[in-house]
């Protein structure tokens, strides 16, 4: 049954949105920071006052447990309280001159509109990441959501509004993404395209910028190890390797998509995992104290049920699940894999769904291989207790973040982006504000 129904705009509409972008921009970029700041904070506080229906809305279009969504509120509004304050420190700075009589400064300045195409399984957040840092340096925004999850982004567009920003500074365009992304890659005046999506999307739309040189901005697959050393304390390791495999049900870039566990601890570690992965509770959205939702489209289930058979093929053993949940077509049972192989083909590609591959090492310097040995590089995971071991593999892991001996590490004052074929660029901190700002550089002439 249908959710609701949204616009359908065409190259020709996208083309209007742009041209709304770009004829707000000058009077926006002219703005003080301390006013753009205002409007970002008035906007994260009425996020935060409709927290529940947003919450509310996010379940019904994308499915996801609602303490999770109400999480995912709190977080995408984070980034607007965030980028209020980093927007006001976008200084200029003076240059030593090296030249008689000049004066010689360097500063930021907004770069233009920037196009924002965001995925549907965290329809909120990415929005509010990548335009409170675009807004805050003074650009305007022309943003398309997930065809999927529209109905956040139009949400959020409307709170915009009513915390007092201008026509044309943030517009929302549904309908087909290859029309309305084409369209946006293909407008020079549009200056930078942000990106949230797969690897091969993301090429996509870098080849088709190419001819515009436009700035890019891309958060695109990741394929994360978690790696769990026999030093671990084995309850905290399984609660850790839970939260970081079946969040979000899996449909997560962060989403531990490799388990390997050291071979004194893998029986232990096996069995508890296994214990747990049995007892989360799957079902709709709105049921309370459900922990695993549904997968997005018949394309999901599709795709994790065969990544499992070749895995059972390549001959690793199903521990539990390994098919579609009684709750309905979409629903896929949380499902263990042992002993799976390095080439198994969830052991080389991002999942996206609620199945966990083991397999064990015996060595550091060997699962450090084995987890570099792929094109991505988002994030990993290190579970030790060793501080030694933990400094040498956050150098030695060649991923954009490290998180050793916990899940939860983004937020607005870090770097969030990925190594390799997993990104361009950095989201969140002021890194995540300098990509939509240029480089000026001023030399006055002081002699009398």
């Amino acid at each position: 049954m249908p959710l609701a129904w949204v616009a359908s705009l065409d190259g020709e509409q996208t083309g209007e949105a742009i041209s709304a972008a770009a004829s707000a921009f000058p009077a926006w970029r002219d703005r003080l920071p301390q006013q753009r700041a205002a409007i970002l904070r008035a906007w994260h506080g009425l996020m935060l006052e409709a927290r529940e229906d947003l919450a509310l809305l996010m379940t019904l279009e994308q499915g996801k447990p609602l303490a999770e969504s109400r999480g995912e509120i709190d977080y995408a509004a984070s980034f607007l309280e965030w980028y209020a304050d980093e927007g006001k420190r976008l200084n200029a700075e003076n240059v030593t001159s090296h030249l008689p009589d000049a004066e010689m400064i360097v500063r930021r300045e907004a770069l233009g509109v920037v196009g924002i195409v965001t995925p549907w399984n965290f329809p909120a957040a990415m929005i509010t990441r990548k335009a409170a840092a675009a807004l805050a340096a003074g650009c305007t925004v022309v943003a398309h959501p997930s065809g999927e999850t529209p109905l956040s982004a139009l949400a959020l567009a409307e709170l915009g509004e009513r915390a007092g920003l201008p026509a044309g500074v943030f517009n929302v365009v549904t309908g087909d993404a290859a029309t309305i992304v084409g369209r946006m890659n293909d407008d020079t005046r549009v200056r930078a395209m942000s990106f949230t999506g797969s690897t091969e999307i993301g090429k996509r739309i870098a080849a088709a910028c190419a001819p515009s040189l436009k700035r890019l901005v891309m958060e695109l697959g990741g394929h994360a190890p978690l790696i769990v050393f026999a030093d671990a304390d084995l309850d905290k390791a399984v609660d850790i390797a839970i939260d970081a495999k079946f969040a979000t049900s899996g449909q997560d870039c962060l989403a531990a998509n490799r388990l390997y566990v050291e071979r004194p601890l893998l029986a232990a570690f096996t069995r508890a995992f296994k214990a747990r992965a049995e007892a989360l509770k799957v079902g709709g959205g709105l049921e309370p104290g459900v922990e695993i939702g549904p997968l997005m489209h018949e394309r999901a289930i599709a795709k994790v049920e065969e990544q499992v058979a070749d895995a059972l093929k390549c001959g690793a053993r199903l521990l539990t699940g390994g098919r579609r949940h009684k709750a309905g077509p979409l629903f896929y049972e949380p499902t263990v894999l042992a002993d799976v192989p390095d080439d198994a083909l969830i052991m080389r590609e991002e999942t996206f769904g609620p199945v966990a591959a083991i397999a064990v090492f015996d060595s550091e310097a060997e699962v450090i291989a084995r987890a570099n040995d792929t094109e991505y590089g988002l994030v990993a995971y290190v579970v030790t207790q060793n501080g030694a071991r933990q400094m040498r593999l956050g150098r030695a892991l060649e991923y954009g973040m490290v998180a050793v001996n916990r899940v939860k590490i983004t937020g607005g004052p870090i770097p969030f982006g990925g190594w390799k074929q997993s990104g361009l660029g950095r989201e969140g901190s002021r890194h995540g504000i300098e990509a939509f700002t240029e480089l000026k550089y001023l030399c006055i002439d002081t002699a009398a």
